[in-house]
């Protein structure tokens, strides 16, 4: 391998960018060795310890999934898809199974929408625990970590009794869901509303309320409203810029067109504005829990999934699900058998929702056959990592972890 001489005299390599560092400037690199929320790599030139210049470098935890997609029956893409982000896993497969049905010609029955709109909440909720328990670790606050991430367990395990899983649930299934909810579910998910909002109180007082936490949240990393359209931020980063921009409003699907629920946008657009933004989406989805057991607690257990599956399923698939077999529990069946032979009919099709961390896109192809001809994913994190290098410079160094906590950015999942 030759080096070639650029006429600044900095050597180029091949597949290498190589450019001059001034005297004054430090270069230091934070990662890739997970400096936060999954690995990734931050490369920050410093003057002083003032930040200058910021290049988020990503691409580590890259697992080809677009290309593994290609060669996976329809109905297996739907666990490879949600370990881009586990503990949102129903926000991160339902637009997949979404476009899929569009190309199926199918809609799920009411009650399908209402269960997995329900998981999806849960599953929001989960994820911003998760995101204000990183949050606090960039910040040296072991309570927030500790109290999020124990809070997050009350939704882990509403999830567990929904689905029969923790994290990677693989609920929504083309034409309804996998099981319908167990008969305490509903006490269950009221005691669990009950308690976090007492928390969400507790945790203003603790972290948002805190003089030394809003000293280090306040006016910093701002970006306004003008900015944040211009990069494409997606999800509560862009609501707590001013920009009242959610899925669920814009383009409402499953059972939300139903349901009553506000979405909350602050005009700050910083580090504080992103952490509050947090805590108020969590009460509006305990309100959205509220509403959808509300409903599925008054409507008759028919439906959790398409006749053009149902009809199909064998009697001991039936005889579970209405309980007839004393071991087996009850309200819970089998992946549909029609699932292992699926051939979807040759088309396009796209179907996005609001995710925990904002707007998640797909694209299918299908050329017929019992595989996908093309999956392409846009995911959240992919449209705010972008946020970074123009946000940060500018700032001290001391003040990299809380904008990096602030945004709540996954790199499995953009990397995907």
């Amino acid at each position: 391998m030759s080096a070639q001489d650029s006429s600044s005299g900095v050597p180029h390599l091949p597949g290498m960018e190589v450019r001059p560092v001034e005297r004054n400037v430090y270069e230091v690199q934070i990662g890739p060795a997970h400096p936060g929320s999954g690995h990734m790599r931050i490369i920050v030139e410093l003057d002083g310890d003032v930040m200058v210049r910021v290049d988020p470098d990503i691409g580590f935890v890259h697992r080809t999934m677009e290309k593994l997609a290609e060669g996976r029956d329809w109905i297996k893409n739907i666990p490879l898809f949600e370990r881009m982000a586990i503990l949102d896993a129903c926000n991160i497969t339902l637009p997949y199974v979404e476009a899929v049905e569009k190309l199926l010609d199918i809609e799920p029955p009411e009650r399908a929408k209402y269960l997995r709109t329900l998981l999806c909440e849960i599953n929001r909720i989960a994820s911003h625990l998760y995101g204000m328990g990183i949050f606090g670790v960039f910040l040296g606050h072991s309570t927030l970590y500790m109290w999020a991430f124990g809070d997050r367990e009350v939704f882990v395990q509403l999830a567990e009794d929904l689905t029969g899983a923790r994290l990677t649930h693989s609920y929504p299934v083309f034409g309804g869901v996998r099981r319908d909810m167990p008969d305490d579910f509903p006490e269950n998910a009221r005691k669990a509303v009950r308690y976090m909002r007492n928390r969400l109180n507790e945790y203003a007082k603790i972290f948002l309320n805190n003089p030394n936490i809003r000293k280090r949240l306040e006016g910093v990393g701002v970006i306004s409203k003008t900015r944040a359209a211009e990069l494409g931020i997606a999800g509560p980063n862009a609501r707590a810029s001013g920009i009242k921009y959610d899925v669920r409003l814009v383009e409402p699907y499953e059972a939300y067109p139903e349901l009553d629920f506000e979405i909350p946008v602050f005009e700050e657009g910083d580090s504080l504005a992103r952490a509050w933004m947090r805590v108020e989406e969590i009460r509006q989805s305990l309100n959205i829990i509220e509403q959808a057991v509300d409903w599925l607690e008054k409507h008759p257990r028919e439906g959790f999934m398409h006749d053009k599956f149902w009809k199909a399923a064998p009697k001991l698939y039936k005889d579970v699900y209405e309980g007839n077999i004393p071991y087996a529990g009850k309200y819970r069946v089998k992946l549909m058998p029609l699932f292992a032979t699926l051939k979807v009919p040759a088309g396009k099709a796209a179907a996005r929702v609001e995710a925990g961390r904002g707007e998640m896109f797909y694209y299918v192809e299908s050329d017929g056959k019992d595989v996908p001809y093309r999956v392409r994913v846009v995911s959240p994190s992919f449209r705010n990592v972008i946020a970074f290098k123009y946000v940060m410079p500018g700032h001290r160094l001391m003040d990299l972890p809380t904008i990096y906590g602030s945004f709540d950015y996954f790199p499995p999942e953009w990397d995907r």
